[in-house]
């Protein structure tokens, strides 16, 4: 098995909405902003390549939308999942698997484009196949007020259509093991409903894809939750425990927008789980 890091592009969001009731004097201290209170903000995307499979997880914003669109998220930078994968010598008509963690617009935008005449839309991996779950695909095309913005119809409609969409088995408890994918897979609940955080086995080592249960380090505190969790108490709980089975067993934390910090590990302090250490994916996967 070989991984990957994809960076599928960079934007800015909210401070305030990315850290709820924490205050500006506390978060900005690992997450500064700017003169319009935004923070920079990846979307650091992974690719296994894993015998004859190449699987991508999440795929970022797309290129898609309106300018007017991307003007409210403040894009910086010039990296692509085009271009990521070009830089490993891959195309996307590589991918067989497209492991989408949950179906708001900045984690799986990119899988479907524009066709040429730009009259309708297509998959942009014309061969893989998209997994999502049963449950959360049903939250998604009928979204609750509060997430209707985030799931956007010209995303999530065309998988269907395509005949590509797959589902997980969901599990018993909070983690499915082995899942189709060949990973574990463990189920969060307080951003949205039935989001996924793979676990992969790589080498001696757990990394864990965190998506939105973990956005950055300075997440890492178990009342810095986001402004846009449906559930936030149920959050806690959820952090709480994956936080610390993270510490006890050594996993590797892959953090998909944390701009600044790519893989980390945690340990338990006083003042709970607290980060370890910090290191590039070059680090790791090489």
């Amino acid at each position: 098995m070989t991984l990957y890091p994809i960076n599928s592009g960079n934007f800015k969001l909210d401070g305030g909405a990315m850290f709820g009731v924490v205050p500006k004097s506390l978060w900005q201290k690992t997450n500064p902003a700017d003169a319009n209170n935004m923070i920079d903000i990846a979307a650091r995307c992974l690719l296994i390549e894993d015998g004859k499979r190449l699987i991508l997880i999440d795929t970022g914003m797309g290129n898609k939308q309106s300018d007017k669109f991307y003007g409210y998220y403040h894009l910086w930078g010039d990296d692509s999942i085009g271009k990521s994968l070009n830089q490993y010598g891959f195309h996307g008509n590589d991918i067989t698997d497209v492991f989408m963690t949950h179906l708001h617009f900045d984690h799986c935008g990119g899988s479907i484009q524009w066709n040429a005449g730009k009259t309708g839309y297509e998959p942009t991996f014309k061969n893989a196949h998209f997994w999502s779950n049963q449950d959360h695909w049903q939250w998604a095309i009928q979204p609750n007020k509060r997430e209707k913005a985030s799931f956007l119809k010209e995303n999530i409609v065309p998988m269907e259509e395509s005949g590509q969409l797959k589902f997980t088995t969901l599990p018993q408890g909070d983690t499915l093991k082995n899942s189709e994918l060949g990973f574990d897979i463990f189920f969060a609940n307080g951003h949205t409903d039935k989001q996924m955080i793979p676990l992969i086995t790589y080498q001696d080592k757990t990394i864990a894809f965190m998506a939105d249960l973990l956005p950055t380090v300075g997440h890492l505190p178990l009342p810095y939750v986001m402004g846009y969790d449906t559930r936030p108490l149920l959050t806690l709980d959820e952090k709480e425990k994956f936080l610390k089975l993270a510490a006890d067993h050594n996993y590797y934390l892959f953090l998909e927008h944390d701009a600044h910090n790519e893989i980390i590990t945690v340990k338990n302090t006083d003042k709970g789980v607290r980060l370890s250490n910090t290191f590039t994916t070059q680090d790791i996967f090489n």
